[in-house]
């Protein structure tokens, strides 16, 4: 397993009971997660005193209880990367922890590849990879078809001190956007991708990743660089295990470019019982 331990402005004090319990540096959140199976051990200290408490909704959705006036947004850090965190009325802060993990494997490829590198990065949500990948000194396409987060990645770029570093901001369907890209005839050296169990983009396009993936996955492969970097698919999908995006990257990048794959499990430290919160997998293709 990936395990992003390296966090100080993040840490996962405690599970259970179908939730967690988290510090984003000064604030305390509860917040629901389908993994945790297993009971709170002792619900006490910060469980009852958790500054912002998310409560799921009968009917779907939910909202958030705060105990302390707090923010409406705050800052972290994760070595030289900044971000904003925000509570969203659908339970997410603008942040996974765990993918440091591959901010960091990243960067590390981007800066010792000893020459200019260009990333695309699809599904990019608030743009944790974008600005990982800028930092390293990569020129970056962040595409998303949600404009909010596309806003909210540029504004975590410019708390990062990347703001006039080559990074292009597109809102659109990511399908759509590769498409044309091959077109331009323009490619890139790695290419990152977070796709979505479901999803609509700004036209209404449909997205399955059950019937979505691999043809997605063997398009991209045509926009690679003819000596490409890496490529990366994360994953939360339930029931999707690493060995699949294993054979998905094996019968795509890795037939037309060799180099190696390594997949696996992504997950979290848990302070208070030493065990690993696991959340979500990950499938990394890298040129030898």
């Amino acid at each position: 397993m990936y395990i992003a331990n390296q966090w100080k402005d993040y840490e996962l004090l405690d599970t259970g009971n179908g939730e967690k319990l988290e510090r984003w540096g000064s604030y305390i959140l509860r917040r629901p997660d389908p993994q945790v199976i297993w009971p709170i051990s002792n619900e006490t200290g910060h469980w009852t005193t958790a500054d912002g408490h998310y409560h799921r909704s009968s009917s779907g959705g939910g909202d958030w209880q705060f105990r302390t006036k707090m923010p409406e947004r705050w800052t972290v850090s994760y070595g030289e990367l900044k971000f904003h965190i925000k509570p969203t009325s659908f339970k997410h802060t603008g942040l996974f922890p765990e993918q440091a993990v591959n901010w960091s494997w990243m960067m590390d490829k981007i800066r010792s590849a000893g020459r200019p590198i260009r990333v695309l990065n699809l599904f990019a949500y608030t743009g944790g990879a974008t600005i990982a990948a800028a930092a390293a000194g990569a020129e970056v396409c962040h595409v998303d078809a949600a404009k909010g987060m596309v806003q909210w990645a540029k504004e975590n770029a410019q708390l990062s001190g990347l703001e006039n570093r080559p990074i292009r901001y597109i809102t659109d369907d990511v399908f759509k956007f590769v498409q044309r890209e091959q077109r331009r005839g323009r490619q890139y050296d790695a290419i990152i991708m977070d796709p979505p169990s479901y999803g609509r983009g700004p036209n209404g396009e449909m997205w399955k990743l059950e019937q979505d993936l691999y043809p997605f996955l063997a398009f991209c492969s045509t926009i690679l660089s003819p000596d490409p970097l890496f490529m990366l698919i994360n994953s939360y999908t339930t029931g999707l295990s690493p060995s699949v995006l294993h054979n998905l990257l094996h019968m795509t990048v890795g037939q037309k470019h060799g180099g190696e794959i390594h997949c696996g499990e992504i997950g979290l430290p848990i302070t208070a019982s030493g065990l690993t919160l696991p959340c979500g997998i990950l499938g990394r293709w890298e040129a030898k």
